[in-house]
């Protein structure tokens, strides 16, 4: 159980400790933890606005409610996904700048769709990048066998950089470059 204890910045001071079940406070430490990351982002994003404590402990640490953690983690998947802070801002915010739920709705559903759009782009860049990149990988484990003297001079004229299907990235990433 949670004992309420004087405030502190304006948040109740608390003497529980978070327990196994999730339904008690966490600690920044436990927010890292649980998304995988530092303190120092933890506190990033409550800098930012997008994550806030419930309370403090005793020792003035920030605690925050299970369902900031979970908040958390679907900011830095957002991030991860290339979302900017302001755009996921606005969509934690979107709900509240409409006056009904058929606007608010449609206006979510919109953003979303888009987000999604931009996503397909990214994974098929993505997908085709990996795939050039192992193409890569493959051609150039055969240049482990190089014993040409000057390699970074003469690279390009060895049998496996003269090949026509030779991957972009190969001819770009190991070629002379010099053109």
């Amino acid at each position: 159980m949670i004992d309420a204890k004087p405030v502190l910045d304006g948040h109740p001071v608390l003497s529980a400790k978070p327990d196994p079940c999730g339904s008690s406070p966490l600690s920044s430490g436990d927010m890292a933890r649980g998304c995988e990351t530092t303190i120092r982002t933890v506190r990033f994003y409550e800098e930012a606005g997008l994550i806030e404590p419930v309370a403090r402990s005793e020792g003035g640490h920030r605690m925050y409610s299970p369902e900031q953690l979970l908040k958390l983690q679907l900011i830095m998947d957002l991030r991860e996904a290339g979302l900017s802070l302001q755009d996921i801002k606005a969509l934690f915010e979107l709900k509240h700048r409409f006056d009904n739920a058929e606007a608010a709705s449609k206006e979510m559903a919109d953003v979303l769709e888009a987000q999604i759009e931009c996503m397909q782009r990214k994974i098929a860049v993505l997908r085709r990048l990996r795939e050039e990149l192992a193409c890569m990988v493959a051609t150039i484990r055969e240049c482990e066998q190089c014993e040409v003297p000057d390699f970074k001079k003469q690279c390009g004229g060895c049998d496996v950089m003269a090949r026509p299907d030779l991957p972009r990235a190969m001819r770009l990433l190991w070629g002379s470059g010099r053109e």
